[in-house]
């Protein structure tokens, strides 16, 4: 008895943190302590927010159903981790965030199922949608301060702030900053692929400098506010080509120039947008090209008749 309990809550554990890891799209319970220990590194809070969020996701998915495989493998878990997260990052008040995080997370997987099946039929990955949908839905409704205007310093940019800028963009997906963070996530991603963490190395990096060109200034370099999504965009077109990850890139810095310049609180919106946009063109291409074999096949008086 006291193996099977001991079983079942390292069972749980993992689900836990591949909920975490999923969050940079690695299902990998290591990658998932990686985040978790950056988030403490950075702010205790974040890693209860997450912690929260995750769980009770997780709770609903059971509760709802789902495929128990699904959930092991962290997909019902990670958006209820960013939605905790997002709870924690624009509500002060630590009760009020707390509130919002679980039903919010619990939003986010009583949604997820009917919005994957739909997504999938399409060719589309569900990604961080659920999250982003249900944050826009609250977000309005709370009140805050006036934006803090970011610090005015222009480029050259020294070596430190690229580094910086780069591995904090790893870390920004869980609304964590700084390098060391960053470095940590990366670690974590490489150890369920190295293919990944490199290609979200060149996805970070590639942003980052598109948007100092765009005129970012150093603050949000530092940051890691400049490449986090083009890293999370690389990660989940690496599979589709170079040519294809690098034009979702683009896409992703372009759909995330725009935000910035209206104000909109876009947070993971373009790395989704513009991977749907790669993702959408493949699979309408691909549909094109088994349509016309299809007919090829056909007799032709068969085409005739």
């Amino acid at each position: 008895m006291h193996a099977a309990s001991t079983q079942a809550k390292s069972a749980a554990l993992r689900t836990l943190l591949r909920s975490l890891g999923q969050i940079v799209l690695q299902p990998n319970a290591f990658t998932g302590a990686c985040l978790l220990a950056g988030w403490l590194l950075v702010e205790p809070r974040l890693a209860c927010a997450a912690l929260m969020g995750a769980t009770a996701a997780n709770v609903s998915a059971v509760l709802a159903g789902y495929r128990e495989a699904d959930t092991r493998d962290g997909l019902h878990g990670f958006n209820g981790a960013l939605a905790g997260l997002a709870a924690f990052n624009f509500i002060a008040d630590n009760a009020t965030a707390a509130a919002v995080a679980i039903l919010a997370a619990t939003a986010t997987a009583w949604f997820l199922e009917p919005w994957t099946r739909r997504l999938r039929a399409n060719g589309l990955g569900v990604f961080s949608s659920p999250f982003l949908i249900v944050t826009w839905l609250w977000l309005p409704m709370i009140t805050s301060g006036a934006p803090v205007a970011p610090q005015a310093i222009t480029p050259p940019f020294i070596a430190t702030q690229w580094i910086n800028g780069i591995l904090g963009a790893l870390a920004q997906p869980g609304f964590g900053s700084g390098a060391l963070p960053g470095l940590l996530v990366l670690i974590g991603i490489a150890a369920a692929s190295r293919r990944h963490a490199l290609w979200a190395l060149i996805g970070g990096a590639l942003a980052s400098m598109a948007h100092v060109l765009l005129g970012a200034t150093a603050s949000s370099l530092d940051a890691g506010l400049l490449g986090f999504n083009g890293a999370l965009t690389a990660i989940a077109l690496a599979d589709c080509g170079a040519a294809a990850t690098l034009c979702g890139v683009g896409v992703a810095v372009l759909l995330q120039a725009v935000a910035s310049y209206f104000g909109w609180p876009a947070m993971t919106a373009p790395f989704v947008l513009a991977s749907w946009s790669v993702q959408g063109f493949r699979h309408r291409f691909t549909r094109g090209v088994v349509a016309r074999k299809a007919m090829e096949r056909i007799d032709p008086s068969q085409q005739l008749s």
